[in-house]
């Protein structure tokens, strides 16, 4: 081996020239020592040497196999970039030095909104019109541009804090050959009917205008932030019908409680507990007589709003209760007329009590408003019913013309936080408005634009994730997890409750969903590729760019179209479907991807999947972690990875989520250039944070390092070389 550390350092930290004797410095600048000792690496190729000085066996079996996760180059690293790219050298060095042959290939994650944001900053963008004003060419060549922005400053941040990477061999997820990979696995996932189409509420973004997947909203705890609404108690009148409960409860006003009463313009139906009790109390307010309807555990914190003077008033003047179950079918009078006429595209089946296992009497009234295109489970009850979805809205959550005419007039265009007050006012003025009031609680926000998001029916491609869920809970059991206990914690859970997963994004800039449908409904046809081989035997050619070059991005991918064979007319047309997919889908094919897999390197594949290792912070038990699992279960099934570490979140020196706006952290090229990179090596290696704690940055926390660690280390050396070049003479220590 060649000899890499210093015999002797002056007192500027600089080694000592070949055969000279002076002794190492007692007040070493481990910076400096650092830099030469990197600068020593480039020029002898060490890195390379460790890697082909070891066999990797005929099978592979003298291999230790790392993934490293792809980061965005369209930003600059930060300390949970420096920790877990610490995290993978630690480990890719241990290894090396028991004899193992480690390759660590960088990759980049290109495609997704982050670089569409970064695009649309650079050309002074704020909506898709304008994208599509511009033209998608333009926009994805902006987008293109943006992506690898900051890949040398990455470079020079992984090399400075003396990480083994292999830069020159690294993937993009935009590469061609990765992306027909990509397509190879969707198709895969579509023949073994993993893959469908469906209309369902989702998060999502009306600032970026897409869904998201749920996965996303639980990979940070900052994406839920309190934020202060305003909350609305609305009246719904029985309505008599053929039944002698609802002649008996003909005028009683059921009230409802929602949080987001730019809902109510699409109510549909009132959903109530079955095995809660209702009560119906008769009450004097603002000199009115009237009866109402509220789950009977919840009345008393509406006393005073029914004119009672407290809850033991309001509850004497109950004159009957009701079962949950035994009010299923009941009518009631629509708060407006908007959406009553089915013929004229109204509601089918609407406006009635339904019966819901979700409600509870945690808050509110205990009746629930529903509206089917804006709640998870309103769809779920509303479809069952036979009631549809309508949407009010439009892709960037402003109200549709349908609502300039009438008493709402005044929300047509309005985005939906913006009409929650004229919306109230108006069910004051109408007699609808029992109680109106603020709640602060905590809502999800989109981590890319960190707007607040709604939930919205979108149509959307899904992996069905539900149909092999307990197979993923299997294979989680083969994965050493550190720290242990997010196997069948933190994973585990989240696997065991998985739903479907939605991977359509409606963007621009991402590898594209590979399916093609006629234009016409009445000649209905579907068509999956998933290679480019494929896709020129079927349209006679390959998607190009201008240049010349195979292109799968849109536009390009987008002018594939031919005949639909199945029309005897020849009038409709195959199209691929508009939307992209998810960037996570990207990144969860990294092991196969990478390679070009299966075009290229099966043996090699198969040999080098599970990997024996791979680290990222605990956030991506819910991210990269959760979507390899779902990929390697569905297309391999199998897992991944072996050995993971899940460590925990770097946080700022005020115990506060690190912000470039408050400052609240080292700046990391003042650490490197005082103290040195070893000393937060081992500032951030010793810390409880690889056990899944937290971790504080102070500045003062890493010259600790170097006072506790560091110098005493360097004075053992000092102490040693000292006398050894006595005790030769002055002729220095050798190392062999």
């Amino acid at each position: 081996m060649p000899q890499i550390y210093p015999k002797a350092v002056s007192s500027d930290a600089e080694p000592a020239a070949a055969g000279a004797s002076a002794p190492a410095s007692a007040s070493p600048k481990f910076p400096a020592i650092e830099e030469r000792i990197l600068r020593y690496w480039d020029e002898d190729g060490t890195f390379q040497a460790s890697i082909d000085a070891r066999d990797a066996g005929a099978d592979g079996s003298n291999e230790f196999v790392f993934y490293d996760g792809p980061p965005f180059a369209n930003g600059l690293p930060h300390y949970g970039h420096l920790l877990t790219g610490y995290a993978k050298d630690l480990v890719g060095r241990y290894q090396t030095q028991r004899g193992r042959r480690v390759e660590r290939r960088f990759g980049w994650d290109t495609h997704g909104l982050p670089a569409e944001l970064e695009a649309m900053k650079q050309l002074g963008m704020t909506d898709k019109q304008q994208i599509l004003a511009m033209g998608i060419d333009k926009f994805n060549d902006a987008s293109r541009a943006s992506v690898m922005k900051y890949a040398g400053e990455w470079k020079n941040y992984v090399t400075r804090q003396a990480r083994w990477v292999d830069f020159e061999n690294d993937y993009k997820t935009l590469n061609p050959e990765y992306m027909e990979s990509v397509l190879w696995a969707f198709k895969t996932l579509h023949e073994k009917g993993l893959t469908y189409n469906g209309y369902r509420v989702l998060p999502y973004c009306w600032n970026d205008e897409t869904p998201l997947s749920n996965h996303e909203l639980r990979m940070d705890e900052d994406v839920y932030q309190d934020r202060q609404d305003q909350t609305v108690t609305v009246t719904f009148p029985i309505l008599a019908g053929d039944s002698a409960l609802s002649r008996e409860l003909a005028g009683v006003q059921a009230l409802a409680w929602t949080t987001t009463p730019w809902t109510l313009p699409t109510n549909a139906a009132l959903a109530v507990g079955p095995d809660i009790t209702y009560a119906v109390v008769e009450a004097q307010r603002d000199g009115v007589a009237g009866r109402y309807l509220i789950a009977e555990d919840l009345l008393g914190n509406y006393a005073k709003d029914l004119g009672f003077a407290d809850a033991a008033a309001a509850k004497a003047a109950v004159t009957s209760t009701h079962p949950g179950s035994e009010l299923d079918g009941l009518t009631y009078e629509p708060l407006w007329d908007y959406l009553t006429d089915a013929e004229e595209g109204g509601y089918r089946n609407a406006f009635r009590f339904l019966v819901a296992e979700y409600v509870t009497t945690t808050d509110g009234t205990g009746l629930v408003h529903q509206s089917p295109a804006y709640g998870e489970e309103d769809q779920k009850i509303c479809e069952a019913a036979g009631i549809q979805v309508i949407l009010s809205v439009d892709e960037g959550a402003r109200f549709l013309p349908m609502y300039s005419r009438g008493p709402l007039a005044e929300i047509a265009g309005l985005q939906v936080f913006e009409a929650n007050k004229p919306i109230t006012r108006v069910l004051k003025a109408q007699g609808r408005l029992l109680r109106q009031a603020s709640y602060v609680h905590s809502y999800p926000h989109c981590w890319r634009c960190r707007n607040p998001l709604i939930y919205r029916a979108v149509s959307s491609w899904y992996v069905e994730v539900t149909k092999f869920r307990d197979r993923m809970v299997e294979l989680n059991q083969d994965i050493n997890w550190i720290p242990g206990n997010v196997k069948d914690g933190q994973f585990g859970k989240w696997l065991s409750n998985a739903r479907d997963w939605s991977i359509s994004r409606n963007r621009f800039w991402g590898s594209p969903i590979p399916v093609w449908q006629s234009d016409n409904p009445e000649y209905p046809r579907t068509d999956v590729y998933g290679s480019l081989a494929e896709l020129k035997e079927a349209f006679g050619r390959l998607p190009v760019n201008k240049e010349g070059e195979v292109d799968l991005h849109r536009p390009f991918i987008d002018e594939l179209t031919r005949p639909n064979p199945d029309d005897p007319s020849g009038r409709s047309t195959m199209r691929r479907v508009e939307d992209v997919l998810d960037v996570w889908f990207d990144s969860g094919s990294m092991p196969y991807g990478q390679v070009h897999y299966p075009f290229e390197n099966s043996q090699w594949f198969d040999t080098h999947n599970p990997a024996d290792f791979i680290v990222e912070y605990i956030g991506q038990t819910r991210g990269w972690f959760y979507m390899l699992h779902i990929l390697s279960t569905a297309l391999f099934d199998r897992p991944a990875f072996r050995n993971v570490i899940s460590h925990g979140i770097v946080l700022g020196s005020d115990g506060q989520k690190m912000s470039k706006s408050l400052r609240n952290y080292p700046d990391v090229s003042e650490v490197f250039d005082r103290d040195g990179s070893d000393a937060m090596r081992w500032f951030l290696m010793a810390s409880p944070i690889l056990r899944g704690g937290n971790l504080v940055v102070t500045e003062q926390g890493v010259r600790e390092g170097v006072r506790q660690v560091l110098l005493p280390l360097w004075n053992v050396w000092h102490f040693f070389s000292l006398y050894t070049n006595a005790a030769n003479g002055g002729r220095g220590y050798e190392a062999k």
